[in-house]
């Protein structure tokens, strides 16, 4: 579970966001990985040398594996579990020419190496994505990708038992399941929802009026499947006035997230445990900054990605997302 959206302002600046769903407990950091950084993919075949300066939430897994992330030029990307769709490459271990990553690696991969949204896409058509387990879940995850850049560009990657597919994304949105053409072609079934009110009616002389203001948003679907997340977020993020401040603008991006974002105890997996938002973060990608809030603590923090030139070829940790909230008396 998760939802992430794309935006652009009339002001110039351009976000990427993200809902974090997760039913098992993470404990996320942000990073800062300067340029310079060589890390060794998980087969352990290739050493692979970050070109660019990044910064990104993530977890400690051994390795470090990234959920999202922003580097210095502008390129974002944010990864959503895809079950049931994603198809992964096989692991050939006698080929060392090409490059493979495992699925949890692309987000490191493309910020490491990328400085556009074209670029990644030229690069991925060159490396074999493979799955492995990783220690959370015991289990391959099965993901897909939004990745965006400061020049307005927005793109879905997935991978699946038709091969790599790299699509453009209009709406600037995505979910999970099923796969990305599929909800783009859903929208179609919501064209009638609108942000502007229904006027008075007349079924022959019987006089119709709506109960209150926002008749019009009338079938706009309420759950929390991945469907109606994305049918609520597209909306949302189409019609929210997101004004001429870039400080209102981040406040407008949180507002629309907090309209797909899931309570402890609405959705309960198999294991009895609750899938839920356990953080929300927005990139700048004009400016490289982020901002994010946690499911315990609701406050949104900014932090400017820092030029680290005296600790070159270093990833580093600039501390824990969760915080305690503290109360004013």
């Amino acid at each position: 579970m998760c939802t992430a959206i794309h935006v652009k302002t009339g002001f110039g600046s351009i976000f990427l966001g993200r809902t974090m769903d997760f039913s098992y407990p993470l404990d996320p950091h942000l990073y800062v990985v300067s340029k310079g950084y060589e890390w060794t993919n998980q087969l352990n075949t290739h050493t692979i040398k970050t070109n660019y300066t990044f910064m990104g939430i993530g977890q400690d897994i051994s390795p470090v594996t990234f959920a999202d992330g922003v580097n210095e030029m502008g390129f974002g990307i944010a990864v959503l579990y895809f079950p049931g769709y994603a198809v992964y490459d096989p692991i050939d271990r006698q080929d060392h020419q090409t490059l493979s990553i495992t699925a949890l690696e692309v987000t490191k991969f493309l910020l490491s190496t990328c400085a556009s949204v074209e670029q990644a896409a030229e690069i991925l058509r060159t490396v074999r994505i493979v799955g492995l387990e990783d220690p959370v879940t015991q289990s391959v995850a099965p993901l897909h990708w939004i990745m965006a850049d400061k020049l307005g560009k927005c793109s879905v990657i997935e991978k699946t038992k038709q091969g790599l597919q790299i699509m453009d994304n209009p709406i600037g949105v995505l979910a999970n399941s099923p796969d990305f053409l599929w909800h783009m072609t859903n929208l179609r079934n919501y064209m009638n929802v609108t942000p502007i009110q229904m006027e008075a009616i007349k079924w022959n002389s019987f006089s119709l009026t709506p109960f209150g203001q926002g008749a019009g948003t009338f079938g706009l679907p309420g759950d929390y499947t991945p469907p109606s997340r994305f049918v609520r977020a597209a909306f949302q993020k189409s019609h929210v006035n997101y004004s001429n401040n870039p400080k209102e603008a981040v406040i407008a991006c949180f507002h629309v997230m907090e309209t797909v974002s899931i309570p402890k105890g609405v959705v309960m997996t198999k294991r009895q445990t609750s899938d839920y938002t356990q953080y929300t973060a927005f990139m700048d990608l004009t400016t490289s900054q982020y901002f994010f809030k946690t499911y315990d603590n609701s406050e949104i923090v900014s932090v400017q990605m820092p030029l680290y030139s005296k600790n070159h070829g270093q990833i580093i940790s600039l501390g824990k997302l969760n915080r305690p909230i503290h109360f004013k008396h």
